[in-house]
């Protein structure tokens, strides 16, 4: 896979020199997934490579060659590899792909160094042996994002007509690419602007990567048992036990340096040495022994290992310096890893049926997906899911997630057809954007049920790392709902709501019927549905007597009646009577309804076997199977949580903001000024605010500071009078409780009067920092703000102004790019909401005109990671608008955000804290 262009052109005067070139951005080097699932290490090129350029040109082939330099060159000069090593990552780039300590690929970009332009021309080189691994794109998309960071806005390419990989691998990239002819080549060229088209190609090839990674896991064709043991009560006794009982139908091996024999089959030395194909490993040796297991399986050719061996990041500094070392070694040589110190992964297909895990309950067939990452809670969560009748599809503990995370799992049960509900139990969240955008994308397909601990310390268990966070807990829960995340708050919880999107068909609103034979529980389940935000449609109390007759007839009416969408059933029977009649009423009513149908069956928990409707794919119930709960309050609870999520789905989620309406290229000009100036970063001057605001539709109030009498009188006259004064110092602002601003001055005899008294009311007036404003239309004084949070991104905040507000946190959050639903949703969620929507008779404001004010910062924020705070503290909302009255920016240095225009893997230094 090869582009030119010419190799033996002189080197420039300059181009090359005798100095050594100065180092490449750090952040330009990272792990990456290939289209196969497996990894490779991408970084800029150094001096120092030659000789693995040689080398590596030694083993691509002669037409490769020729389609790179468009003539036979069957090896490199000294002058070649030194022009091709040597490069100012600048005008110059070129990125390497390693793996195993070897080159397979080179890509670059040359600019032309006689001119200034901003655009170079672009090639690469990929070893014969790799080719179809969609690695040229890969070299593509990071040279892309280096040239956009060093000024280049396009990039051209000459390839010959009959380089047919090359011209599509241009075309796929989601670019705009023009092209033509030139003395028999063909001429490709295009701007290298991250469109939403090039982002969505890029985005689709992470998907299926990292789908591809996971689909290896759950489905292997033979496992290596690493650490079988003949001895009980050994891990590695139990994992042979486990993989061989849960009737696995792929190959299993043992390896065990001192055995003959493990479970009656043939030990291994070593992985090596088993003549057949392994596709995944199961490690259970001491911690020290594991990177001699990543090196063997690497040479067997092994896809990925699951390393249940603990002695990690779990256990202190030691252990976590181990675990970088084995993350960087797996990945080194292409191997993905689940753990360490994991319980494993299990999958109930019956074509597979792997239980590779240490959890001796192999989970019946169901259509839920489980990630979970402590081991201990994983076997409790199996043990749970038995209990209730749930099943499963699919189940990985991950233990430290060193590699393997619940956004690669996501990415893998949005395409698998075995799984229709995702489930994660979530202790530390390494990628909270890049989760963020997959869950919404997942959402929109299958319901997606969390749990997440530590929400009120936002603490992490030992041996999770991530980046520090300084966005609020509230801002984590914001993403969940923006993503249409169905959030609970336990384990029972959750499996109360995953047996009811599991079985019945989700409501069309909130409107809910009870019927039942209690008028005690009938009345419970009223006022829990109340208290929950639905709304009692009708409530059915069929007596202590009732008979099966008289519970189809009342269900069959509340099925049918149009005000109702979804139906609670309470039975609790009369003495000596087993109710299977009542519950054989129940599944046929569950299996036919179009409507959700809940219980309190007899105080049940799960989905009982009466209630059971046969499933043809073999789960343990089918579609239509009736949940029952042992509280009609637990019922209740469940149901409001997937009303919530299905009044989600159906909230239409446009772009929130016209693209029209803002002037990138003006912004980004006001950022880099202030960053030139002040390259450790800075906080905007009046002027610059308004200019970058501007950019985006937000006009700032003009504030003129005074200092004296003469100054506020002139400001005033500036102005053209009706103006306030007001002291702007941190200590008065958003304090009604203070006198502090003076209003409606309209003249200079006004102005004296309002600077005399105010020098007399503030104490120390000289720090008071006054303003002169032109006044504003009466209003509701909100706040709009945002920041760039070092592990989400940009994050932004609205809220009701006033240091009331503030210290009761009655704020709303969202994780931006919002969509349509969101800014009205932040207007609302806020307690004080009311304040805008004629609270005791007052005006509503322009809430349509917050809304808006929302998106644009919010895009604002999104568009400029180099905006590390925008604050617009006093909004005044009123019914015809809303007047920005004050606010500040601060700008400085980023390299990226962590889910940015490239793809690549967690940085090993974000996977181990300090």
């Amino acid at each position: 896979m090869t582009t030119p262009p010419t190799p033996h052109e002189p080197a420039p005067s300059g181009e090359v020199g005798e100095d050594e070139p100065p180092p490449a951005p750090t952040h330009w080097e990272a792990d990456v997934l290939l289209r196969d699932g497996r990894t490779a290490h991408i970084r800029p090129i150094r001096p120092e490579d030659a000789a693995l350029l040689v080398d590596f040109y030694a083993r691509v082939s002669d037409e490769s060659k020729y389609y790179r330099f468009f003539s036979p060159m069957p090896v490199l000069s000294a002058r070649d590899v030194k022009r091709f090593t040597q490069v100012d990552h600048v005008r110059r780039v070129a990125f390497v792909l390693l793996l195993q300590g070897r080159m397979i690929a080179v890509g670059r970009y040359d600019a032309d160094p006689k001119t200034e332009e901003p655009e170079a021309e672009v090639a690469f080189l990929v070893e014969d042996e790799h080719h179809g691994r969609g690695i040229a794109q890969l070299l593509l998309e990071h040279l892309a994002q280096a040239g956009r960071e060093r000024g280049i806005e396009t990039f051209h390419a000459e390839v010959l007509p009959d380089n047919n990989r090359m011209i599509q691998t241009f075309r796929d990239a989601g670019y705009h690419v023009a092209s033509g002819y030139e003395d028999g080549v063909m001429v490709l060229e295009f701007s290298i602007d991250p469109t939403e088209t090039a982002i969505g190609v890029m985005r689709g090839r992470e998907h299926r990567a990292e789908a591809a990674s996971i689909e290896r896991f759950f489905n292997p064709r033979s496992v290596a048992i690493i650490g079988a043991s003949r001895r009980q009560d050994t891990i590695g006794q139990t994992l042979v036990r486990n993989l061989v009982t849960g009737a696995y139908t792929g190959r299993v091996y043992v390896v065990n340096p001192t055995a003959a024999a493990v479970s009656g089959m043939p030990a291994y030395k070593s992985v090596n040495d088993i003549p057949d194909d392994v596709d995944v490993a199961i490690v259970a040796v001491p911690a020290e022994a594991v990177p001699d297991v990543v090196l063997d399986c690497a040479a067997k050719g092994v896809h990925g290992m699951i390393v249940i061996s603990s002695g990690f990041a779990e256990t202190g500094d030691e252990g976590r310096q181990r675990q970088r070392h084995l993350l960087g070694l797996s990945r080194s040589y292409g191997l993905r890893l689940i753990g360490p110190n994991c319980l494993g992964i299990i999958n109930t297909d019956p074509g597979v049926s792997v239980n590779a895990s240490l959890s001796t309950i192999m989970p019946a067939r169901g259509r839920a997906g489980f990630f979970c990452q402590s081991g201990a809670l994983g076997t409790a969560i199996l043990e749970k899911v038995r209990n209730r009748g749930l099943g499963l599809s699919t189940f990985v503990s991950a233990g430290n997630r060193a590699d393997v995370s619940g956004n690669d799992l996501l990415q893998y049960w949005e395409e698998d057809d075995s799984t229709e509900v995702v489930l994660l139990y979530l202790e530390s969240i390494g990628n909270p954007r890049k989760f963020s955008r997959i869950a919404r994308r997942v959402s929109l397909r299958k319901p997606i049920i969390a749990v997440r601990s530590g929400r009120a310390t936002q603490g992490v268990p030992m041996g999770h790392a991530v980046r520090r966070i300084e966005a609020p807990a509230q801002a984590v829960d914001a993403m969940f709902r923006q993503a249409g995340v169905i959030q609970v708050d336990t384990l029972e919880e959750m499996f109360d709501v995953a047996q009811l999107v599991a079985h019945q068909p989700l409501p069309r609103g909130r409107r809910v019927a009870v019927v039942g034979n209690s008028d005690a529980l009938g009345l419970l389940a009223a006022d829990a549905a109340a208290a929950a935000d639905l709304v009692v449609g009708s409530s059915v109390s069929l007596g202590a007597e009732a008979t099966a007759e008289d519970f189809e007839d009342a269900l069959d009416a509340a099925i049918d009646d149009p005000e109702i969408d979804s139906v609670i059933a309470v039975y609790i029977p009369p003495l000596n009577v087993s109710g299977e009649d009542v519950a054989n009423v129940l599944a046929a009513v569950g299996e036919q309804s179009d409507k959700p149908l809940v219980s309190s069956f007899l105080g049940a928990e799960g989905v009982p076997e009466l209630l059971r409707v046969p499933d043809v794919a073999g789960s343990t119930a089918g579609r239509g199977s009736v949940p029952s709960y042992p509280a009609v309050e637990a019922a209740v609870r469940a149901l409001a949580r997937v009303v919530e999520y299905a009044l989600w789905l159906r909230t239409p989620d446009d772009p929130a903001l016209d693209p029209a309406v803002v002037d990138l290229d003006a912004a980004r000009t006001v950022v880099q000024e202030a960053l030139s100036a002040s390259p450790e970063g800075a906080v905007l001057d009046a002027g610059q605010t308004r200019r970058l605001l501007g950019a985006y539709g937000i006009e700032v109030w003009e504030s003129l500071p005074v200092g004296t009498l003469r100054e506020a009188q002139a400001a005033g006259k500036a102005l053209g009078w009706d103006v306030v004064l007001k002291a702007s110092a941190e200590s008065y602002r958003e304090r009604p409780d203070l006198a502090h601003v003076w209003r409606n001055i309209d003249s200079a005899t006004q102005m004296r009067d309002a600077w005399r008294s105010l020098n007399e009311i503030i104490d120390r007036p000289e720090n008071a920092a006054f303003v002169v404003q032109r006044t504003a239309p009466p209003g509701v004084p909100v706040a709009v703000r945002s920041i760039e949070d070092p592990l989400f991104g940009p994050v932004i905040s609205f809220g009701i102004a006033g240091p009331i507000i503030e210290l009761l946190s009655d704020k709303s959050y969202r994780i931006p790019p919002l969509g349509h639903r969101d800014p009205a949703a932040m207007v609302r969620e806020v307690k004080a909401s009311p304040m805008l929507f004629g609270y005791r008779g007052s005006e509503p404001v322009d809430v349509g005109e917050l809304e808006r004010l929302i998106s644009r910062v919010a895009q604002l924020q999104n568009d400029l990671p180099q905006v590390s705070h925008c604050q617009l503290p006093l909004v005044l909302a009123g019914g015809a608008g809303a007047s920005v009255l004050t606010a500040a920016v601060k700008v400085a240095p980023v390299n990226d955000r962590p889910d940015s225009f490239v793809r690549r893997m967690p940085d090993l230094v974000d996977t181990i804290p300090g």
